[in-house]
């Protein structure tokens, strides 16, 4: 994640709350409990309609379990409560680019912004190569914006487009996505997570992407190189005719070049550093001048009206505004695109809202009565070599990212926590900073209660749920376990001047 989308605040001076009462076992009974639950939840009775809100609840019973436990503790339910707000406060950036996206998703269908991407798209990429293209395409886009928010919301929704019309599965396309961008917020200067890494272990910006490349560069080459024996493998043979596609795409919308005006001038300011919200809302309202410019009738359509010739102000008004806010679908001569052009807009994103508070719920419950800094704690102590110390940090930042549902709390508990660690072992602080972003910042996106899990899985996959991208995440897969082969064998660990 992510880049310019979610911050703790403050997170440099951020108190990791400590509870030398609670056991070991105490503090893991609430997760126990919480994977339980979800594992009957998801696996036993809703699969992927878990997300629509059975999920939201069982984190709140995990919420309940954790508070009990704290109450036995004489941990203050005015503390947890605290800590729940301060993860609410934490989360507010997230929730309302979540809302922006719902909305600029709807602005660019109606004006032929996302079908027109996906129109050329099909001209210039071909099965075989798609899908490493796609990671290719999503770096790049990651890299200079350092948001891979940013990139599953432009680029990665027009390349799902592309890659159903092509035949790919979806979930292959959203791991390509995934994959690509996240290699690329991961490397960027401009990524929060990024600069939040090097923070948190006391090195600096630079010297940390430098040493990072040498874990980041093989995962992502092994990543091209799987995506790339799948693209020349994959029986696409059933795929619908794509001239027969772009048709209906040209029946349905207006085609021009000059829409792609909209989202090159989006992607320019996030590059030039300007915040996220402010190039959502821009993005936005320019679909919808463009909509009402290129796609009139469209616009009617969306109005609830199926008028010939010129509507009204209110009409034309009403149409924008329904796509910004509600669901809008443009129906068109083939039954395959019209899932694919359909939008939920703002109220779409409800329910991803919804999961996320919970999570938060959940990890801040978990923090105030000491659970979080208990596990980290504990991990430190079993093992004493180099390697378990990097295996440790890996486990950690995978915990932290299932328990506090947040990747920047991935990285910071197990940054202050280990920091020292690291020096006590004559290890440089790039050593940690390194380790915190191939394991916290990459797998995040892999956990379907996280803020980054259930964001790319709403703006991807939209009802398809999670679990149909997670095993095509090579990269967000590959990244931990390369970063404890380099450590297992030695390879590239750099040791403190002074020792």
């Amino acid at each position: 994640m992510e880049s310019q989308e979610i911050k703790p605040q403050n997170p440099n001076n951020e108190e990791i709350i400590t509870n030398k009462k609670l056991s070991l076992f105490a503090a893991l009974i609430p997760i126990i409990v919480l994977v339980g639950m979800l594992a009957y939840n998801v696996l036993g009775v809703y699969g992927d309609n878990a997300l629509g809100g059975s999920n939201q609840f069982v984190l709140l019973m995990g919420a309940a379990v954790a508070a009990i436990i704290g109450f036995i503790h004489k941990i203050k339910y005015e503390v947890m409560l605290e800590e729940i707000a301060h993860n609410f406060k934490s989360t507010g950036g997230a929730i309302l680019i979540l809302l922006f996206v719902g909305a600029l998703s709807g602005t660019w269908l109606i004006s032929g912004i996302i079908p027109s991407m996906i129109y050329y798209g099909l001209d210039i990429l071909n099965p075989k190569i798609f899908l490493p293209a796609s990671v290719i395409i999503c770096s790049i886009i990651s890299i200079a914006t350092g948001s891979s928010w940013t990139t599953s919301a432009t680029v990665g929704i027009a390349l799902i487009g592309i890659g159903n019309a092509l035949g790919i599965p979806i979930g292959m396309t959203a791991g390509a996505v995934i994959s690509g961008a996240y290699f690329g917020d991961k490397i960027s200067p401009l990524s929060d997570t990024t600069n939040l890494a090097p923070a948190m272990a006391g090195t600096d910006l630079f010297t940390h992407i430098r040493y990072m490349l040498i874990t980041t560069v093989p995962s992502i080459v092994l990543t091209l190189i799987i995506f790339t024996i799948i693209g020349l493998n994959l029986d696409t043979s059933g795929a619908p005719d794509i001239h027969l596609i772009k048709n209906s795409i040209s029946k349905s919308f207006y085609i021009t070049p000059w829409l792609f005006l909209v989202p090159v001038l989006v992607i320019l300011m996030i590059i030039k550093k300007t915040q996220p919200l402010i190039a959502l809302l821009i993005g936005t309202l320019l679909g919808g001048l463009f909509a009402l410019i290129f796609q009139p009738e469209i616009v009617i359509h969306a109005a609830g009206n199926d008028l010939e010739g010129l509507g009204t102000f209110s009409q034309y008004y009403k149409g924008v505004m329904n796509a910004i806010t509600t669901d809008v679908a443009i129906p068109t001569t083939d039954e395959s695109l019209n899932d694919l052009f359909s939008s939920g807009g703002m109220a779409g994103m409800l329910n991803t809202i919804w999961l996320i508070l919970c999570a938060m719920s959940f990890g801040g419950v978990m923090e105030a009565i000491g659970a979080l800094s208990k596990i980290t704690a504990s991990l430190l102590k079993l093992f004493n070599t180099v390697f378990g110390l990097f295996a440790s940090t890996v486990a950690s930042c995978l915990a932290l990212n299932v328990t506090a549902s947040d990747q920047y709390l991935a990285i910071v508990v197990p940054g202050k926590m280990f920091a020292q660690a690291y020096k006590d072992k004559g290890l440089a602080p790039e050593n940690l900073s390194r380790t915190l972003e191939d394991s916290g910042t990459v797998t995040s996106a892999l956990v379907p209660w996280n803020t980054c899990g259930a964001y790319q899985s709403k703006v991807l996959l939209g009802e398809a749920g999670l679990t149909s991208y997670i095993p095509y995440t090579f990269f967000n897969i590959i990244s931990p376990f390369m970063t404890l082969l380099f450590a297992a064998l030695s390879i590239k660990i750099r040791m403190l001047k002074d020792k």
